[in-house]
């Protein structure tokens, strides 16, 4: 039926397959749903399995890769995958020790590694190619090619020393690659769990648990917390450096979801996130945006907040994931070159002004982006 998963029902044996289709029929309902089309489940059908089920054919070079990667993913992720001011890194503490023998030690029990990238832990390589497919560029999902998944799949790869400059990644070749992850052996199937006995898996379960079902309460309520006397005792997380990017803990010297506007200004002022610019301090001011007539009410710039997705994320009175146009609004209105410093932002995207949720770099273009910003500075006016 339209809307169940497609990749199960089309690896169901044909007369399996013809039963789950009439299994509302059988029920005694009728009326409700339909057969999905051909055409519809390939349109939902795009994962890919671990055995590369599902993988389209296509090829992409770590050149294709890096000119791709600069465009649409380094703003959130740095250009060598290293960094941590948006996301959690993707490239970084293996070695070629952990190439050869696929499983990454500093993983292992004593390591003590404080910061795991992708990389570490990544075990099957269409976890990585079909993620990039489904859910990349962040505020563009499912706009890249085949082979420009390909090419940053095989870039990300060469940052983290698995492939070399000159290679090409393509469905041909992807069984080869898997067996250059750094962490390949890093996962089990025995356990009769999913993927099940067709990726190696086994169908007796390690564990029966057939005494622990009995004599059980009738309610059980698990919690878990940290005292604040233990909050800080091992000093301000936040000051403590990390062996894998800057990635900082939280301030630990300060109550949980206690931030201000002062904390926020203190912040900016130790040169971990930048603040707006000082009264007075002038900053060019893209020159499309330079029109004498800029259309600002909301319903000018509603469609421009659709587009881009930010309604998604801030409401126009209420916090949503990030503060509300109000807020922005309230915040930056004596601010006399407000204009400029919100447009930079919205285009550039940022952490810790508002908290440590980030944004990412939306994709508009200087006239779009100083459009948003002097409605804001005009208070979000409706």
């Amino acid at each position: 039926m339209l809307g169940a998963g497609a990749s199960q029902a089309q690896s169901l044996p044909a007369p399996k397959r013809a039963a789950a289709q009439v299994s509302l029929a059988a029920a005694g309902i009728s009326g409700i749903g339909r057969t999905a089309t051909p055409a519809e489940i390939r349109a939902w059908d795009i994962d890919v399995r671990p055995d590369f089920k599902g993988l389209p054919k296509g090829q992409g070079s770590v050149r294709q890769g890096e000119v791709l990667w600069e465009a649409q993913c380094a703003s959130c992720h740095g250009s060598f995958a290293e960094s941590s001011e948006v996301f959690t890194p993707l490239v970084g503490g293996v070695t070629a020790q952990d190439i050869r023998a696929g499983r990454v030690d500093s993983l292992l029990p004593g390591a003590n590694q404080p910061h795991r990238t992708t990389l570490m832990k990544l075990s099957t390589l269409s976890t990585l190619w079909d993620y990039i497919n489904r859910a990349m560029p962040w505020n563009a999902p499912k706009t890249l090619t085949a082979d420009e998944v390909y090419a940053a799949t095989a870039y990300i790869l060469h940052l983290g020393n698995a492939l070399p400059a000159d290679f090409t990644l393509s469905d041909s070749n992807i069984r080869e690659v898997q067996a250059r992850l750094p962490n390949r052996h890093g996962m089990t199937t025995a356990h009769a769990l999913w993927p099940g006995k067709e990726l190696g898996g086994t169908a007796r379960p390690d564990t029966q648990g057939s005494a622990c079902m009995k004599d059980c309460k009738a309610e059980v309520v698990v919690k878990s917390f940290l005292p604040d006397y233990a909050r800080n005792a091992h000093g301000n997380l936040a000051e403590q450096s990390r062996l894998v990017g800057v990635s900082r803990g939280a301030d630990t010297t300060r109550p949980p979801q206690a931030r201000s506007f002062e904390s926020d200004r203190d912040v900016a002022q130790d040169g971990r996130h930048p603040g707006p610019p000082e009264k007075g301090v002038k900053a060019a001011l893209p020159a499309a945006a330079t029109m004498a007539t800029i259309p600002v009410g909301a319903a000018a710039v509603m469609p421009l907040l659709q587009k881009n997705a930010c309604v998604a994320c801030h409401g126009m009175d209420s916090k949503l994931v990030g503060p509300s146009f109000r807020e922005i609004a309230a915040k930056y209105k004596d601010h006399a070159d407000a204009v400029n410093y919100l447009s930079g932002k919205i285009r550039a995207g940022g952490q810790g002004v508002w908290g440590s949720t980030a944004m990412p770099a939306q994709s508009l273009n200087p006239a779009e982006s100083a459009q948003l910003a002097q409605w804001l500075a005009l208070g979000a006016k409706p």
